[in-house]
């Protein structure tokens, strides 16, 4: 059981080697979080969804972006992070992972943060609000900690495959 451990923490030490890089930094209820730059198309204001039936509660709807039609996912909701109230500061990324376009809701939009590899920390075994196989690890950035997410596993995962379903 040990060497499974052993083999478990070197596989996350690969990982974060290959997470230093630039990432946009945003902020969900208290915690700021971090994506992989390169995943992000654009940042808008938070404008009404159109929704649709028998979705799960974090699928807000979807809108029309220039003639697509971009699911849209609340990670307040997703990640059961308390009460949701869109105000001034919400925002929505839009993400482009491998050509399907997703917008996630967030608090604020904060920082594109160029993080190297001294900065980041593996995640420790703790019971969180969000799955830890979505994170890549823990950056420390002056005084704060901030949380690396794997946006593109996250949006991939098999429950999100319902926002293919009921938009198609």
């Amino acid at each position: 059981m040990n060497m499974n451990t052993e083999v478990t923490s070197s596989n996350n030490g690969n990982n974060l080697k290959s997470a230093a890089g630039e990432y946009l930094t945003f902020v969900l209820g208290t915690e700021q979080y971090g994506i992989e730059i390169l995943k992000v198309q654009e940042i808008r204001g938070y404008d009404a969804v159109t929704q649709i039936a028998n979705t799960p509660d974090f699928i807000k709807g979807v809108v029309n972006l220039r003639g697509k039609i971009v699911p849209i996912v609340d990670l307040r909701i997703k990640f059961h992070l308390g009460k949701v109230e869109y105000d001034e500061f919400t925002v929505v990324i839009i993400l482009n992972l491998n050509g399907r376009i997703v917008g996630i809701v967030v608090d604020g939009g904060s920082d594109v943060m160029a993080l190297k590899e001294d900065q980041l920390r593996e995640v420790p075994s703790l019971v969180t609000s969000i799955d830890t196989k979505y994170i890549v690890g823990l950056a420390t950035v002056e005084q704060h900690m901030l949380i690396l997410v794997d946006i593109e596993k996250l949006m991939s995962s098999q429950e999100m495959e319902l926002i293919d379903v009921a938009i198609h």
